[in-house]
């Protein structure tokens, strides 16, 4: 498959640039770097979840879950300043983007970290992800089985999925796996999908 950037160390030659992410609350400018996820812009996809989504707990703790250089991970911070936002990826090179945007912004209430360091005790009142598609079905499926389980009870995660790349199938797979989704915004071809936490196992 190449070289992509959910690898932990890309190995694309580093090209660094700077992005815009302006939304009606706030403005950050990002760099990122080759071998991240969308260093060119901010992803529509990240910007039509940002611009749809409810407003995130005031206090907890929050993940976003495979942040990249950061923009999620750094609205939510934003938003929240009482909670204590993580941002996880395995990409070591978007992890260090996102700590230095995090500087940048004056954010102290964010955190960044490889997937394995996160406690695994820690639960989140609120999730929050463009997820990697395209790692594949199966891998996909086990990441978001390994992390909506530490949802708070009453917490909610929000993906936004693009249409083609499987989102309604998504839902109904969510659902199926004991966490009630329901589709809450579309736009662009995109869907932002709202997951509940698990009140049962998976349907049988």
């Amino acid at each position: 498959m190449g070289d992509h950037y959910f690898a932990e160390r890309p190995g694309a030659a580093s090209r660094r640039r700077t992005v815009d992410l302006v939304l009606p609350d706030l403005h950050l400018r990002l760099d990122t770097d080759s071998g991240v996820f969308s260093p060119d812009r901010v992803d529509p996809g990240t910007r039509v979840l940002l611009e749809t989504v409810p407003p995130p707990p005031q206090d907890g703790d929050l993940l976003d879950l495979g942040c990249g250089y950061g923009p999620i991970a750094l609205t939510m911070a934003k938003r929240s300043p009482s909670a204590i936002v993580w941002g996880v990826d395995v990409n070591r090179r978007a992890l260090e983007m996102a700590e230095g945007n995090a500087n940048t912004a004056g954010l102290d209430n964010v955190r960044f970290r490889l997937v394995d360091e996160i406690d695994p005790g820690l639960r989140f009142a609120a999730l929050w992800s463009n997820p990697p598609i395209r790692i594949g079905k199966a891998a996909l499926h086990d990441l978001l089985l390994a992390w909506l389980p530490r949802l708070t009870p009453g917490g909610l995660a929000h993906l936004v999925v693009q249409k083609h790349l499987g989102s309604d199938s998504l839902q109904r797979w969510l659902t199926g796996q004991g966490f009630p989704t329901e589709r809450i915004a579309s736009r662009s071809a995109y869907r932002v999908l709202r997951v509940s936490s698990r009140t049962e196992g998976p349907a049988r």
